[in-house]
């Protein structure tokens, strides 16, 4: 065996780690520094590098884990300030009384809320939401998860502000012009596609007779919705602002004849309570604070607001490094963070503003505000930890060697194939973290430079990646966990994950299919 096949093998060690460990049992926050330690190791004994470049590479990954984890962190105490006031039960029980067609119910709550909630949270609060919303319509548990998982998966990459979209930009240091038109338009098929797969998990060909119609409108007004603020600076709404079209087109679609068929189980209909302290809350007042967060997003794009926005920018200057086989690494800075401009710094905005109208409307029960901080800290620690350790590790590859070793070989074994193999791999990572955003940065830099080394078309290739590890987040064992346990499957997550397989890598294959031809 040839030097540069040891030395990509070795490159592979810290993702086979990863992969293995997590394929075993293994959560990220005890596989991901496993994963660390061996990239570290690999690139001091097999690519010569030195301590210098070791601390600036860890540098550098502190900074894009900050970056990334800026969102995550606020996404999370958005997540939770409109949860306990209850806004997720009053958006959900309007989607609910739309329609008392069966069929149209599912793919509102299961295919289009289920994107609403992605696009404003993600981090698995669409199953966790939407799933128990369905089994009190008195669908069938199984039934609520795998059409929910399935569901807004097209949404994920857009969603939860773009942190997914974030992540890849970090690790290829490119610009969201440049790749999210390709990106946009892959996930804009796969949304009608995943509206296809709810439809065909809620009642087979019968359903989707009934439902074509719906499909087709829905589908067509979000992808297309999808790509036009994918494409006009406005992609970190792409799936808010998409789901948001769909449900106004649902709306209007369940005023056809088909869908106005009366059901016992819509009339009787009870989702929540949308009432705390006596006080009810209006579907305008439960969606307030994610259109303030539009309006902040587009504030912050423009010209005249970017210098206030952007008036405090942390960043840290790195050296040029090197490693003893001849790699290099120019000088530059570590990703810089708005600390008043930046997604996540808006995201927090429109939680503190939404957690003030709340409380002033008498919305919080007792301690809201402590079980609100309590409650987000508690789920920013796993993702904290497991973002933290796997950015390091993929900075570490990227900055030794590794990353260009292990995609120089990948190349030679996949050819023009590889586009095809892109959407695979960005199913892998997410089906393997649970995240888009872990398996954008575990892969991203990978699949950026094989295209570069096949000579393919780079937006199509991290399309492929992207919508990818979307749909492979649908049924990721610990995005299956989350559902199982709020519907009462607990010890039945194998059994969801068979159901989810088949749709879920169906629609990666054809993506992959897509990206391969254009590519």
């Amino acid at each position: 065996m040839s030097n540069q096949s040891l030395l990509a093998l070795s490159a592979g060690l810290p993702i086979l780690l990863v992969t293995g460990l997590m394929l075993a049992g293994w959560g990220g926050t005890r596989a991901g520094p496993i994963g660390w330690t061996a990239a570290i190791a690999v690139a001091v004994l097999g690519f010569g590098a030195g301590p210098e470049l070791l601390l600036w590479s860890q540098a550098k990954g502190l900074a894009l884990a900050v970056w990334v984890l800026y969102i995550v962190w606020s996404a999370l105490l958005l997540a939770e300030v409109a949860g306990e006031a209850g806004a997720f039960d009053v958006i959900a029980e309007a989607v609910g009384r739309l329609t008392a067609q069966r069929d149209l119910q599912l793919l509102l709550l299961a295919w289009v809320f289920s994107a609403f909630l992605q696009g404003v949270t993600g981090f698995g609060v669409p199953v966790a939401i939407v799933a128990p919303l369905l089994v009190g319509l008195g669908f069938p548990a199984m039934t609520a998860v795998v059409a929910t998982s399935i569901g807004h998966s097209w949404a994920v990459t857009f969603g939860s502000v773009a942190s997914s979209m974030y992540a890849l930009l970090a690790v290829t240091g490119l610009e969201a012009a440049a790749i999210a038109p390709a990106s946009a338009a892959l996930l804009g098929a796969a949304a009608l596609a995943c509206g296809i797969a709810v439809a065909w998990v809620g009642g087979g060909w019968p359903a989707l007779r009934r439902a074509w119609p719906a499909l087709a409108a829905i589908g067509s007004a979000m992808a297309l919705a999808h790509y036009v603020l994918a494409t006009h600076r406005s992609w970190p709404l792409a799936s808010f602002g998409a789901a948001s079209i769909g449900l106004a087109v649902a709306a209007l679609v369940s005023r056809l004849p088909r869908y106005r068929v009366a059901t016992q189980a819509a009339e009787a209909v009870a989702v929540g309570d949308p009432n705390r302290d006596g006080r009810s809350m209006s579907v305008a007042a439960a969606a307030a604070p994610y259109l303030v967060l539009g309006l902040l997003v587009a504030l912050a794009q423009l010209p005249a607001l970017v210098p206030f926005f952007d008036a405090l920018v942390l960043e840290l200057a790195i050296p040029a490094t090197g490693t003893r086989l001849g790699w290099t690494n120019a000088a530059g800075s570590t990703r810089g963070i708005s600390v008043f401009g930046h997604t996540g710094a808006l995201i927090a905005y429109a939680a503190l503003l939404a957690g003030f109208l709340h409380a002033r409307a008498g919305r919080y029960p007792t301690g809201a505000g402590r079980r609100i901080l309590t409650r987000t800290l508690a789920a920013s620690r796993k993702p904290t930890l497991s973002i933290v350790v796997l950015v390091c590790m993929a900075q570490t590859m990227s900055d030794s060697g590794m990353t260009y070793a292990l995609a120089e070989a990948i190349g030679r074994v996949t050819g023009s194939a590889f586009p095809l193999g892109a959407a695979l791999i960005g199913a892998l990572g997410a089906f393997i973290t649970g995240s888009n955003t872990n398996s954008n940065v575990l892969f991203g830099a990978l699949q950026q430079q094989t295209a570069a080394l096949l000579g393919l078309n780079l937006p199509w290739v991290l399309g492929a990646q992207n919508v990818g590890g979307a749909l492979g987040s649908a049924f990721a064992p610990a995005k299956i966990v989350v559902g199982v346990s709020t519907v009462g499957l607990a010890g039945q997550e194998g059994a969801v994950l068979k159901r989810l397989l088949i749709p879920g890598l169906t629609i990666v294959l054809l993506a992959g299919l897509a990206a391969w031809a254009l590519a």
